[in-house]
């Protein structure tokens, strides 16, 4: 009857959990066929095979007849039709002649996942070059591969997909992805990115499109001098190493964040002028063109100007200081040896 079956499968369904653990994918098989969830309609596995000769089909590694769901099995010749396909059928079938495997076919089930994909995976480009990277966030699946294209989002055997290398330490993946936009012409269009990732024997396929310019993020800029300019202080920025060329093509805009000396009181600048009496700024940047992502700030900086402060000035990582005059800092090793043997003299 219904009801036994039903509890049939509930059973072999507890049954099945160690083996569905010993059995966890962690990379995507060759061959595998996905069920889609409340369909009734039974799916069929292929024997691979050039032969006519009869064959004999295991369910990880056990004969058919062994396993307690035979009543859900029918072979026809080479082909093996499994019907009410849920969790405890899901895995690795193989078929067999003599002692040789001929070929394996895993069956998995479409995941239910009612999460947005922009949930599931962030992406983000440096510059217009041709490449960009891209995170899988979620942590509850074992092996998450990407392509772009509309090969992969129709299913096609001739999609080409990226695999992450690692697992990351937060359970997610991580993805270089490579484009054939050209970074000198209008962007006209949209990139179109499918994921597929697997969680035990379930699969969830995902594909969201968008342009390239909603990704881009270029690194934080590099600050490299803070020159007096009558009552203003002039801020030198430079792009990121990373960010495109020429940069009188793919210019960046800036916004400077200081901190007064008076009161303490921060302000922000679009313009590389800033006020003076400041004692410590820092910058981010973003493309003024299409208006990108803002970059992440640079580390504060302390801002060293006057005569009397350019001694501070040998650590650039931590100082902006103007352009220092050659042998300056040679100078400022002569005055601090001078002010040490003076010391140890009193002493």
């Amino acid at each position: 009857t219904i009801s036994q079956k039903t509890l049939s499968l509930w059973i072999f369904g507890l049954l099945s959990i160690s083996l569905t653990a010993a059995h966890r994918l962690n990379h995507f098989p060759q061959n595998f066929v996905v069920a889609k969830r409340y369909n009734v309609n039974p799916v069929t596995l292929t024997c691979d095979t050039k032969s006519d000769s009869a064959v004999m089909w295991k369910f990880h590694g056990e004969e058919l007849e062994d396993v307690d769901l035979v009543d859900n099995f029918q072979q026809d010749g080479q082909n093996l039709t499994i019907s009410d396909v849920d969790i405890p059928l899901l895995g690795q079938y193989s078929c067999w002649r003599g002692g040789e495997m001929l070929s394996s076919t895993y069956l998995l089930l479409e995941a239910e996942e009612e999460e947005e994909f922009d949930s599931l995976i962030s992406c983000r480009a440096k510059s217009y070059d041709c490449t960009f990277s891209c995170k899988w966030t979620h942590s509850g699946y074992t092996a998450v591969r990407l392509r772009l294209g509309h090969d992969c989002s129709d299913g096609r055997k001739s999609c080409e997909w990226v695999n992450s290398s690692d697992q990351l330490l937060d359970g997610g993946f991580q993805f270089e992805m490579s484009h054939s936009l050209s970074p000198y012409s209008e962007e006209s269009t949209m990139l179109e990115l499918t994921a597929e990732a697997i969680s035990d024997f379930s699969i969830l396929r995902k594909t969201k499109t968008f342009y390239l310019r909603n990704i881009v993020q270029p690194d934080s800029p590099q600050i490299v001098k803070c020159e007096e300019q009558g009552q203003d202080l002039n801020v030198t920025i430079d792009p990121p190493s990373s960010w495109s060329t020429p940069h009188s093509f793919f210019s960046l805009e800036h916004e400077i964040q200081y901190v007064l000396k008076d009161d303490g009181q921060i302000g922000q600048s679009l313009s590389v002028l800033i006020p003076k009496r400041i004692s410590k700024l820092r910058v981010r940047s973003r493309d003024s063109l299409v208006q990108s992502n803002w970059s992440q700030w640079t580390p504060w900086k302390n801002v060293r100007t006057g005569k009397k402060h350019l001694c501070k000035c040998k650590n650039t990582a931590k100082s902006c200081c103007p352009e220092l005059p050659p042998g300056s800092l040679d100078h400022c090793k002569t005055k601090g040896k001078k002010k040490r043997d003076k010391n140890a003299d009193r002493s």
